[in-house]
């Protein structure tokens, strides 16, 4: 059942009590970039990521961990900005719809801010230095060399909420 707002006389049942209670649910986000070139893959990445939907709220987890045969994408686009797809279309594109937690490893770590590109992407915006107050060389959005140079056991991980359509 689509949300439906409140009206004057309506009755709380089973199936209105539903569209507005958050049911977790599984949700693999697909994994481009900007200009469809240098393609990166999540291989053998461990991929725990859901969503929930209350009303039109939708609210999210990404818990990605890089693993050996992971693609980063490469060559002459490795610079090519990564998005990932947002579980339910949103209502608008808008700045921020949560945060990520970017880790290379203890002190390589680095805060991004996720933020759609389009309706139904997020792109990470690196917002951030170290913890170890050590300056990151490559900012901007995130892609296969920045922050830095993604390898397996790197991660990113974090969550946010968002208007769907």
């Amino acid at each position: 059942m689509a949300y439906e707002p409140w009206q004057p006389g309506m009755v709380l049942t089973a199936s209105r009590l539903a569209s507005i209670s958050p049911t977790w649910q599984a949700w693999t986000p697909t994994w481009t970039t900007v200009s469809g070139e240098a393609l990166p893959a999540f291989g053998d990445a461990s991929i725990d990521c859901a969503y929930a939907v209350s009303a039109r709220t939708v609210f999210w987890r990404f818990d990605v961990a890089f693993g050996a045969g992971t693609n980063f994408g490469s060559g002459p686009d490795a610079t090519d900005n990564w998005l990932f797809s947002v579980p339910v279309p949103a209502a608008a594109v808008i700045q921020p719809i949560g945060w990520m937690d970017l880790a290379a490893s203890g002190t390589a770590r680095s805060v991004a801010r996720a933020r759609l590109i389009t309706t139904g992407d997020f792109g990470l915006e690196i917002v951030s230095g170290q913890p170890s107050g050590a300056a990151i060389a490559n900012t901007g959005l995130v892609d296969s060399v920045s922050p830095w140079t993604w390898t397996a056991g790197m991660s990113l991980r974090g969550g946010g909420q968002y208007e769907a359509a």
